[in-house]
């Protein structure tokens, strides 16, 4: 197989449409076919071994990719503005194969405090046993990330948006401390998606997504990725995803190019939902504050402004001090349309009580009443709305 392009000069809408497939090499069919693959043979010993040596690029074995992983990874690394992308089976797989690629036995890495808490437990458990020592840093740090650096610190990891908190990083500043220091600068941009973020054009060397959500959009496979700018990065990442035995089936391949081609339309549906609600949760009288970057009060509008081209369906909302555990679960139960659910992403609205998964150890979580994480999802907010008020009626009355 050729060399990957450079990123596609056209519009990001036009690219989501074009990129990763050419109809002409499959009888003019317009989605790339289904491979399902393990054994790859090969007509003579000659062949084998150059295919061996081009592993990475090439169809040699069902676990260093098909080609219709090739067209979910090429797809990806365009719209991300990268060169290379390594496909693995879920978010989680995406951040503990980076993690393992970049970093042995006696590092150091730099991790965010509101980071997403699989990946913190991670680094307290996998990464402890390896011999890698965690620190967790401020999400609002900066450039004054550069006093925490170290010798021995090979990665510097942010997620901005935070997924709990939603806290925005100034991921230039801290992206440039990393690369004085000789560090990776690597990003989990699940948020913002390859569309509402260029990671490479504010410094970030290794973008992660969890395409279980937005990418696929439907709630309906797991799927993750892991995007790059430089080759050898990229071949120590494939490397060690096909050493760990990642592989990504050939069917959650296809509804992640399936899910990527309306990426945009859902996006700004997402957006404008997200934002209408998210406004009327600021008038009501139980909330003490909405976390929403792209509110023009949010501590993070700034940021948000500056750096991102807009805003996905994922924000979460303060309650005032006040009602019991019970009464909260008495809002949640009763919902209609929000469902109580992991992940997020699809085409519907999710809503959890993650009053008790915010961990902090290098910053204080100073509010003490519950927080809820919403997704907005494509229902008529009007409705999401009513949803939610007659959510509170009974939270207030269960006291």
């Amino acid at each position: 197989m050729s060399e990957p392009k450079p990123p596609s000069e056209d519009r990001a809408d036009t690219r989501i449409v074009h990129v990763g497939h050419d109809p002409r090499q499959h009888h003019g069919a317009v989605n790339p076919p289904v491979y399902h693959v393990s054994t790859v043979t090969f007509p003579t010993v000659a062949d084998l071994k150059a295919k061996q040596g081009r592993r990475f690029d090439d169809v040699y074995y069902g676990r260093y990719g098909t080609p219709t992983t090739k067209a979910l990874d090429a797809a990806v690394a365009d719209l991300e503005g990268g060169r290379w992308c390594v496909s693995v089976g879920s978010g989680m797989a995406a951040v503990s194969c980076a993690l393992m690629a970049l970093l042995k036995s006696g590092d150091h890495l730099l991790m965010v405090d509101s980071v997403y808490w699989p990946t913190r437990s991670f680094c307290d458990t996998i990464l402890r046993n390896m011999g890698v020592r965690t620190t967790y840093y401020d999400p609002l740090i900066g450039s004054g990330i550069r006093d925490m650096i170290e010798p021995q610190t090979r990665v510097i990891f942010m997620e901005s948006p935070g997924s709990l908190t939603f806290e925005m990083q100034d991921v230039p500043a801290i992206a440039a401390a990393a690369h004085e220091a000789g560090a990776v600068a690597v990003l989990d941009n699940t948020w913002a998606t390859p569309l509402l973020f260029r990671p490479f054009e504010h410094g970030v060397d290794l973008s992660i997504q969890a395409a279980t959500k937005y990418i696929v959009g439907h709630s309906d496979a797991m799927l993750g990725t892991i995007t790059m700018t430089d080759r050898a990065l990229f071949e120590q990442v494939k490397a060690t995803a096909g050493q760990i035995g990642h592989a990504v089936g050939a069917d959650e391949a296809y509804l992640g190019l399936r899910g990527l081609r309306t990426l945009g339309v859902r996006l700004r549906q997402h957006e404008a939902n997200g934002v209408a609600v998210a406004r009327w949760l600021q008038s009501w009288s139980e909330v003490a504050r909405v976390l929403h970057p792209a509110l023009p009060d949010d501590p993070g509008h700034t940021l948000w402004r500056r750096d991102f081209t807009g805003a996905s369906g994922l924000f979460g909302v303060l309650l005032k001090r006040g009602p019991s555990r019970e009464a909260v679960a008495a809002m949640l139960d009763g919902m209609r349309l929000f469902r109580m659910g992991f992940s997020w992403g699809g085409y519907e609205s999710l809503i959890l009580d993650t009053t008790t998964a915010i961990t902090r150890t290098a910053s204080p979580w100073t509010h003490d009443g519950p927080v809820l994480r919403l997704h907005i999802g494509l229902e008529d907010p009007v409705d999401l709305i009513a949803d939610l008020k007659a959510g509170f009626q009974r939270m207030l009355a269960a006291g």
